[in-house]
């Protein structure tokens, strides 16, 4: 399925972006559902000093790792017991106390939801029989084997229709409507300057490694991917029944396309600049933008030739993919295998075992998983993506309790609340910028748990049958709903998650924090345990997601989601130079001896980070006091708290993905997800009275919000 919306052009600031690959390498799509309006942060008065916290602690003592002192590394102490005695199961490449374990119960749960609609379970229960047939042929190899490479013959001769430049943008716009992405992709987006309306977007894409470095970087590691890349490639050709003579020169084929992609294509940290990646054009001057596209063609294609407004974001990728594709520089012979190439891996999860099992091979070598996922779970992962407000419907049933949505909501406000006395005081913001903070800060709208109106999947089916058929019918179903926007108002109901998504997501285009029911659960979120320690979960995640608001790309968007420069000079500078701080500490980390971490790639995570810790503990302390005292157990709340934001990063990666971790990911390490931000917490350092000159306690404190 197709990665919608903003969130998948790497606006959007999730929690946590997992190495969880679905049905072999389709990208699991945002969601969607209505809210209601926001309400304003409350200010809440300090309760009486010294406060008797009750209910058990929340801290996983067997998780602790009491060799370490927490001053030393506090991640360690706090998770080491649990890393020890919880290796990463084969299938996975990494595993986390919180996420891993958390979305492991849930795919059980689902599992027993669709293999009880698959037999006819639940009728009555909306949309039982869609899940249950688009599940029922997911898990039928059978048949999937029997059908073969049937799935991809109508696409495959598409491919061969590219004969001159003319006839390639057509063919584009067939595949791109069949929901394979080549060369580039498209979808709705709201504009950045005026986020009311949805205009049609179009972004660079097409690439098969993870990101444009890995085409680009010399060094042993990228050159070794790149073999195992090749192998894969050429793999598919041959069974695709291609001679390994042949097959080879496909592979050759198709790496020079994507190399060639890969030098035009933004860097990583460009694509996180709001600016450098907003380019609105009319459709009259598309033609400008990339001659060589055949822009009639293609959007004649999508349906979608009356579109007025296009944002070409890269604009310079499609300056020089216009320039690479004039029919010399990148012959059609090449073209033509980079299309069939991609053609077949994207349909890689609704072929037989043997195209399944080199998908998997790849998969393996950036992520360092032993074995492939059961078939039941990959099934459970492909039926969420397709289907995620379908299926959300009877997980919500079954996991969130009456009053669930009420209780959480109180925490949100509690956090804004502290957020709203924290800009009242900043000594560094001056009264015009913060005037406008706190009109941003009162406009953010919550989303929590599901949505009020679930998306409807009326005259959509799934054909038991063919899971080929089926998948393809949802990703049109979905294709159809998405271009639909176009040119409308904004809906702002809509998510980018479904309910069982472990995760939660702050949208600076639609001013709006989301958290879905999959995350309201322990470790995050308990109703038995005491407030240190709920606090320290899903308070940090609020805080953090709250945070996001007024990141280093947050703050370029205003209360109503538009870009817009609100900050006087000064005060702008003052931000940057703080941030800087944060940049250049995470800059200086580094993982499995050589991999540094990207400070400017994972700033917003990390100014997150830290912005999420010090709103949570504000908050805590606001309602229990901040001299409270516990009512049990060893640790006081203050150390409740932080180990209990600690022990929701517990977890381990292998090598291989951990380096894929800090080459793509805009989050840093959960070691130094918990570590960075504590460090500059004088906090953390007078709660385990941790002395200057111990490693939790930076020299150079940074501090942003």
């Amino acid at each position: 399925m197709k990665p919608w919306s903003t969130r998948a052009r790497g606006l959007s600031a999730g929690l946590f972006l997992p190495l969880l690959f679905a049905a072999c390498g389709a990208p699991e799509p945002p969601v969607v559902p209505p809210v209601a309006p926001p309400e304003p942060p409350v200010t809440v008065p300090p309760p009486p000093a010294a406060k008797t916290v009750p209910g058990p602690s929340g801290v996983d003592v067997a998780a602790l790792d009491r060799s370490v002192a927490p001053c030393d590394d506090f991640f360690t102490f706090a998770c080491g017991g649990w890393v020890k005695t919880h290796p990463i199961p084969d299938e996975e490449a990494s595993w986390m106390r919180s996420f891993s374990v958390m979305r492991e119960e849930n795919e059980k749960l689902l599992k027993e939801i669709l293999e009880g609609y698959a037999a006819g379970k639940d009728k009555d229960d909306p949309y039982a029989k869609l899940l249950g047939d688009f599940y029922g042929s997911c898990m039928d190899e059978a048949a999937i084997e029997a059908a073969g490479t049937k799935p991809l013959e109508a696409d495959l001769k598409l491919v061969e229709q590219a004969r001159d430049v003319r006839s390639l943008s057509t063919v584009i716009g067939k595949l791109h409507k069949s929901g394979t992405t080549v060369f580039f992709d498209y979808g709705p987006e709201q504009d950045f300057k005026e986020a009311s309306r949805v205009i049609f977007a179009l972004h660079q894409a097409g690439l098969g490694m993870p990101e444009r470095e890995y085409y680009l970087k010399t060094d042993a590691k990228a050159v070794e991917l790149r073999a195992k890349y090749t192998k894969f490639v050429t793999n598919v050709f041959g069974l695709l029944g291609e001679s390994q003579v042949k097959s080879k020169q496909s592979a050759a084929d198709v790496l020079v396309v994507e190399r060639a992609l890969a030098e035009i294509s933004f860097t990583k940290t460009d694509l996180r600049e709001p600016k450098k990646n907003y380019h609105l054009v009319k459709r009259a001057d598309l033609p400008a933008a990339a001659p060589n596209l055949g822009w009639d063609r293609y959007l004649t294609e999508l349906g979608m030739e009356g579109t007025a407004d296009f944002n070409v974001a890269q604009d310079t990728y499609f300056k020089g993919l216009s320039a690479l594709l004039d029919g010399k520089k990148l012959p059609l012979p090449k073209v033509r295998a980079y299309l069939r190439f991609h053609v077949t891996r994207d349909a890689l999860s609704r072929l037989p075992k043997r195209f399944v099992d080199e998908g998997f091979a790849w998969r393996q070598a950036i992520s360092g998983a032993k074995n492939l996922p059961p078939r039941w779970k990959r099934c459970v992962r492909a039926t969420d993506a397709a289907l995620p407000e379908a299926l959300g419907q009877p997980f919500v049933k079954r996991t969130l309790g009456a009053g669930g949505k009420e209780a959480v909501q109180k925490l949100i406000l509690a956090i804004e609340g502290v957020m709203q006395g924290n800009l009242a005081g900043l000594a560094w913001m001056d009264e015009p910028t913060r005037k406008l903070a706190q009109a941003k800060l009162a406009k953010i709208a919550n989303k929590i748990a599901y949505p009020d109106k679930f998306r409807s999947y009326e005259g959509l089916s799934a054909d038991r049958a063919s899971y080929n058929r089926s998948a393809k019918a949802a990703e049109a179903f979905e294709i159809q709903r998405q271009l639909r926007k176009v040119g409308k108002p904004v809906d702002r109901a809509e998510w980018q998650m479904s309910p069982p998504t472990i995760n939660a997501y702050y949208d600076p285009l639609l001013n709006e924090m989301v958290f879905p029911a999959g995350i309201l659960r322990p470790p995050f979120y308990s109703t038995t345990v005491a407030a240190p320690a709920n606090f320290g979960g899903i308070g940090m995640v609020m805080g953090h997601e709250l945070t996001h608001g007024f990141d280093d790309e947050g703050r370029q968007f205003d209360a109503d989601g538009n870009m817009k420069s609100w900050w006087t000079p000064a005060v702008d500078a003052e931000f940057v130079k703080r941030a800087s701080c944060v940049e250049k500490q995470f800059s200086e980390y580094t993982v499995l001896g050589d991999a540094h971490v990207d400070g400017k790639l994972t700033l917003g995570e990390n100014l997150a980070d830290l912005g999420g810790v010090k709103l949570a503990l504000m908050a805590l302390e606001r309602e229990i006091g901040k001299d409270a005292k516990q009512s049990e157990g060893e640790f006081t709340p203050r150390q409740q708290f932080f180990l209990g934001f600690a022990q929701a990063w517990c977890g381990s990666y292998r090598d291989e993905a951990m380096r894929l971790l800090v080459a793509t990911n805009p989050h840093s390490p959960p070691q130094l997800r918990v570590n960075g931000p504590l460090s500059n917490t004088a906090a953390f350092a007078e709660a385990f009275q941790c002395k200057e000159g111990q490693k939790m306690v930076r020299k150079e404190r940074c501090e942003v919000w």
